[in-house]
């Protein structure tokens, strides 16, 4: 967990997501050799990765907002609809066994990778054409997927606010980091009370939310996101938009392969 934090914290920042592409499946290795519940193994993974980003997202936020590649208006308009899919996943994700979150997991990031990977870069910026009808299309749609697969939602966001929004690649990052802010917090909240109510006794863990893992790559997350948010304004936008989707598909694969072994 010390090793794997450093790159999910620089990543963090990089990319503006809140981690959780990396630290979902460390985690779930990592439990799984612990001999946690194998039932609940991809639900501890997801719940603690959500409460790892919420300190993580806000140290990966101060640092692009010092950049001005936030824009606070998206957040609250766009975040609003985001929140009400968070909720809708976290209790979906409830009623999956963990071999279904896994194969969710890896597919979803699959096909953002090669979106990713495949994206013309656009340099032309147009802040004006993000329609409300997208934004409570889409915002329900990268919440719910978010609340179940422990995600700071910037695998979607991004590629959303690009698409959709006509934002440059930093703006989208940074302002993807300040809706997996909220993402994490209603996802934290859900998974701790979920867990909580269906009586999960796992060691040292409270609701899906476990304590030795969210004090072990917080500190280190949150300083290597600081780092990896002023990467990101050093760097070709093409090649972190490429980086990017070729994280997704290598995990992607990972996780996959984990599915096939069920």
């Amino acid at each position: 967990m010390l090793i794997s934090a450093v790159p999910a914290g620089f990543m963090a920042g990089l990319f503006g997501i809140g981690g959780g592409i990396i630290t979902v499946p460390v985690l779930y290795y990592v439990f799984e050799a612990a001999g946690l519940n194998s039932n609940f193994l991809m639900h501890i993974a997801v719940g603690t990765s959500f409460a790892i980003i919420l300190p993580t997202s806000i140290s990966s936020v101060i640092t692009h907002n010092k950049f001005e590649a936030v824009d606070f208006n998206v957040v609250k308009s766009f975040g609003l609809f985001v929140i009400i899919g968070v909720v809708f996943g976290t209790i979906f994700a409830s009623i999956l066994k963990t071999e279904q979150l896994v194969l969710i997991f890896s597919i979803v990031i699959f096909f953002l990778g090669l979106y990713l990977i495949f994206l013309k870069y656009r340099e032309i910026e147009s802040l004006s054409n993000f329609k409300i009808q997208y934004k409570i299309i889409f915002g329900f749609i990268s919440g719910f997927i978010s609340g179940q697969l422990g995600l700071g939602g910037a695998v979607m966001n991004v590629p959303i606010l690009r698409f959709f929004g006509g934002y440059s690649i930093n703006k989208a990052i940074g302002s993807a980091a300040a809706i997996g802010f909220l993402i994490a917090i209603t996802g934290a909240l859900g998974f701790l009370l979920i867990g909580n109510y269906k009586g999960i006794q796992e060691p040292l863990t409270i609701g899906f939310i476990n304590i030795p893992a969210f004090l072990i790559f917080t500190p280190i997350t949150i300083i290597m996101a600081k780092f990896g948010a002023k990467t990101v304004h050093k760097i070709d936008k093409k090649i972190i938009t490429k980086l990017f989707g070729l994280l997704n598909i290598v995990v992607s694969i990972l996780l996959f392969i984990e599915y096939l072994n069920y």
